[in-house]
């Protein structure tokens, strides 16, 4: 048997991070086993739908590298199928029309709480001899009376359902249009789908569906149902604890499979092991290790493996998608050093690619001014013979790389008797325009020729305009 899987997403918004867990679990599922994962968009809730969220999900998806063997499928392109088994359970005795007005319905449910019942369809259509197709009415599903479902989950074990405490599941609304729970029946059938990786929160569905399915003679899928993420406060994930939108961690400069790492530790775990490669998540993950119980989400965590990630990966790679949020600054990476040198030079010191970004600044861009502290102590008067010097010995260079821009420094403390630090911070300050950089002689190097000696040229000129106000 081939394993096929499937994401199943609603486009009503942005691909969330509990999707992008579900997707991934899914994803991996079908990947170890050497399956198919499929991709549907379930778009049948007309009035929420939007073209713009099914444009956030596929694009969440193509970042996250999560791809789909087949589809996007659409259910809202899939309307006469649904009429067409809709019309098979009405024919088979498997559904009736009902025709209950909201008022009727409305009662039932208040009397049934009012006496401490539990809420549901009374049945009072369901051996209705008539069924006038012209009459305003809705298609319920005719559950069975007796009997139990007993649901083998991957992840929560046995679950049992009494038939009895299942009412007739409304199947199509009066306006025709088919309902969620029919709608991913017919589609599991007809794609095959072998394995339903999905939240818990659609768990009290799955025996509703496993009706329909036997109903329709097919043989259920498996079930997998994740538990799902909490905020640190032990609420549901929600957009009161951050970003939850998987786009938005693009977007606070994330590297997606720092965000993939993060989502399969969440419920799941392969020993002590924190860091997982994605070829170690085709070979290790099993869905029937996924823990039964909700997962906090921590931010601090995702941030150290996204630090991880930054200073581990190939630089060319940081330095694809940190291209990305160097345009959102204003800059083109071709105007400087090889954005994989910045990459390296800088990634012991960033968290994100947006802190990596704004430290890289002055490698491309002319800064305005300085830091008013850093040069109050600094640019100084004693300083400007040291920048003068400085100056002169990186114009003669011959060849403009690290080695020889340290040997210059070195020098320049030697011959005016000064430490190191006297010398290269004065410097950085110079060319920088603050205090933090990689080390001076690779900082410079990155910097590059023209752009450093003119940037010493402004430094000097800065201490000799404002050498009264300076200490010496």
């Amino acid at each position: 048997m081939t394993i096929r899987t499937r994401f199943a997403p609603s486009p009503t918004g942005y691909l969330h991070i509990g999707g992008a867990r579900t997707a991934l679990f899914s994803w991996l599922h079908a990947r170890k086993h050497g399956g198919v994962f499929v991709l549907r968009i379930e778009d049948t809730d007309l009035e929420r739908s939007s073209a713009e969220s099914v444009n956030a999900i596929l694009e969440g998806m193509t970042w996250l590298g999560l791809t789909y063997d087949e589809g996007p499928f659409y259910q809202t392109e899939r309307f006469d199928r649904y009429r067409d088994v809709l019309a098979q359970l009405l024919e088979k005795g498997h559904a009736y029309r009902c025709y209950c007005p909201r008022e009727r319905l409305d009662a039932l449910r208040e009397e049934q709480m009012a006496n401490k019942q539990k809420p549901r369809y009374d049945g009072c259509c369901r051996d209705r001899a008539d069924q006038p197709e012209d009459q305003p009415h809705v298609i319920r599903f005719r559950n069975p009376l007796e009997g139990a479902v007993h649901v083998d989950d991957q992840v929560r074990g046995k679950v049992t359902f009494q038939n009895a405490e299942l009412d007739d599941l409304i199947i199509a609304r009066t306006d025709g249009t088919p309902t969620y729970n029919f709608t991913v029946v017919v589609d599991d059938m007809d794609m095959e789908i072998t394995h339903v990786v999905r939240g818990d929160d659609h768990l009290n569905n799955t025996p509703r569906q496993i009706n329909i399915l036997k109903a329709l003679g097919v043989e259920p899928p498996i079930y997998a149902h994740v538990p799902m993420i909490l905020g640190d406060d032990g609420k549901r994930l929600s957009k009161r604890h951050g970003a939850v939108g998987v786009m938005q961690y693009h977007e606070d400069g994330y590297l997606p499979e720092a965000v993939l790492n993060y989502l399969v530790r969440l419920g799941w775990s392969h020993g002590d092991q924190e860091i997982f490669s994605i070829d170690e998540m085709y070979r290790l993950f099993d869905i029937t290790d996924v823990n039964n119980s909700a997962s906090a989400f921590n931010t601090s965590k995702l941030v150290w493996l996204n630090q991880h990630y930054i200073k581990e990966s190939d630089p060319a790679h940081v330095a694809q998608h940190l291209s990305v949020h160097m345009g959102k600054l204003g800059i083109d990476p071709t105007t400087g050093p090889e954005l994989t040198d910045v990459v390296v030079a800088l990634r012991e010191r960033a968290k994100t690619l947006v802190d990596l970004a704004e430290s890289s600044t002055y490698f491309y861009c002319d800064f305005t001014s300085y830091d008013e502290k850093a040069a109050k102590k600094h640019l100084v008067a004693a300083a400007e013979p040291i920048l003068k010097a400085l100056r002169d010995g990186m114009s003669n260079l011959t060849t403009w790389e690290a080695e020889p821009i340290h040997q210059v420094v070195k020098d320049v403390g030697e011959a005016l008797d000064v430490k190191m630090g006297k010398v290269a911070q004065p410097l950085r300050i110079a060319v920088t325009g603050g205090v933090v950089s990689p080390s001076i002689d690779i900082t410079v190097k990155l910097i590059g020729r023209e752009k450093t000696l003119n940037r010493l040229d402004n430094a000097i000129m800065y201490i000799s305009e404002n050498k009264d106000d300076l200490k010496a």
